[in-house]
This record gives C-alpha cells, sequence and structure tokens, in this order.
C-alpha cells in the first residue's frame, strides 16, 4: 500500500460574495481555497495566509486544518460533469490522496512536513458548499455520501507542502472511522454505546462530545 500523500495545499480568507443562480443574497464565506506553492506555516490556529468568517462551525483549535481526499475528486468529476473540478473545489486546506473518511479514524495522528496533526471530527457540509461550487444539490450529495472531509488539530505547528508524505504516527480509536462518526453524528444509526464512548474521547471537538453524551441519554 501506497504512503498517503499532501498532494496540494489551499489557503483563503473570508470575502463577500455576491448574489447567483442558487440564491439572489450576497454572503461572506472563506470557503474559496486556493492553491499555494512552496512551504507553508501551519501554527495551532491556522495555515498562514488563511481563515474563516463563521468561527462558531469553522477554525479553530480543534478545526485548524481541513483535509480532503483527493482520490473522490474523479468519482465527483464523473458524477458532476465537471471535468474542471481542481483541488480546493470543497473548501479544504489538505487534499490528500490514499485516504478518505473510510480509513481516517478519530483521533488519528499524522506527521506532515514539519507539523503533527491529530483528527477531531467529521466535516459536515453547509449551504456555503453548494454556492461555493454553483451546484445547487451538491451539499445534499456530499451529505448522502457522508463525504464532507475531516478537521484536524495542530499538535506540533511547522512548515508543510505539497508533497510531503503523510505519516500515521499514532491510532488510538480504529473503531471510530470520520465516516462513522458522520453516521453516528446525523443520527442514521442508533448506537447508544458507541454514543457514550464518544462522549468521553478527548481528541473530539468539545461541541460533539455535547452532542454524543445527549445521543447517549436518549
Amino acid at each position: 500500500m501506497s504512503t498517503p500523500m499532501l498532494l496540494s495545499i489551499q489557503v483563503g480568507l473570508p470575502a463577500q460574495h455576491g448574489a447567483d443562480h442558487i440564491s439572489k443574497k450576497s454572503w461572506e464565506s472563506g470557503i474559496f481555497k486556493f492553491p499555494v506553492e512552496g512551504r507553508i506555516w501551519l501554527d495551532s490556529i491556522n495555515l498562514k495566509g488563511d481563515g474563516q468568517s463563521d468561527l462558531e462551525n469553522h477554525g479553530g483549535p480543534f478545526r485548524a486544518v481541513l483535509s480532503y481526499s483527493a482520490d473522490l475528486y474523479s468519482m465527483w468529476r464523473e458524477e458532476l460533469g465537471r471535468a474542471d473540478l481542481s483541488y480546493g473545489m470543497f473548501g479544504e486546506n489538505f487534499t490528500i490522496s490514499g485516504l478518505d473518511e473510510t480509513t481516517v479514524c478519530l483521533g488519528d495522528v499524522y506527521q506532515i512536513g514539519q507539523a503533527q496533526v491529530r483528527v477531531s471530527q467529521p466535516r459536515f457540509p453547509c449551504w456555503k458548499l453548494a454556492r461555493r461550487c454553483g451546484i445547487k444539490d451538491l451539499t445534499a450529495r456530499v451529505d448522502e455520501k457522508m463525504r464532507g472531509g475531516w478537521y484536524q488539530q495542530v499538535l506540533k505547528e511547522g512548515y508543510v507542502e505539497a508533497g510531503d508524505a503523510v505519516q500515521l504516527l499514532e491510532r488510538s480509536y480504529p473503531h471510530f472511522p470520520i465516516q462513522r462518526i458522520f453516521e453516528l453524528g446525523a443520527e442514521r444509526t442508533s448506537d447508544p454505546k458507541a454514543a457514550a464512548e464518544l462522549a468521553t474521547i478527548p481528541a473530539l471537538t468539545d461541541e460533539w462530545r455535547e452532542v454524543f453524551a445527549e445521543y447517549a441519554a436518549k
């Protein structure tokens, strides 16, 4: 099995966007991410040059980096009829080959360049993804497939660069791949025992530990 690789890095700052064919309302978002070359500094909150507008649902120490599987792009290009679908279109910072929501687990620690990151939660896509790509039902499609990507917390700051290997250093919760947490969080399956365990895992974001504590108590 080949080593997972960081194929592309994208950053972008919040900006105002005008009305479009999906909505007549203008909107603000940092979901537009664009490729950068060379070494990029990753600190505990963001990549240099990156930012988020909705800090309640994005960003912060537990969601410093959003990663997405490069291996899924060919599927999306075919399904959506969009040969121009380039890395970063899903709003991700890291586009990584060899990993996806079925193989990445909560709490996984990865070495990428000089930095170390830990997987903290699935990414639940919002309406801004559809508007970013100009595809009205894209958010619903991504949600249905449970292919939103995953957030990571920075354990060790450092420089990262496209072409860096993504090396797994630690796997504490192999029974909680990201797709399973998405499924549980979206209440598509009921497993009070799993929810109770998730509520106690410190690697998971505080908000989601509270959600799972509520699920376990039902």
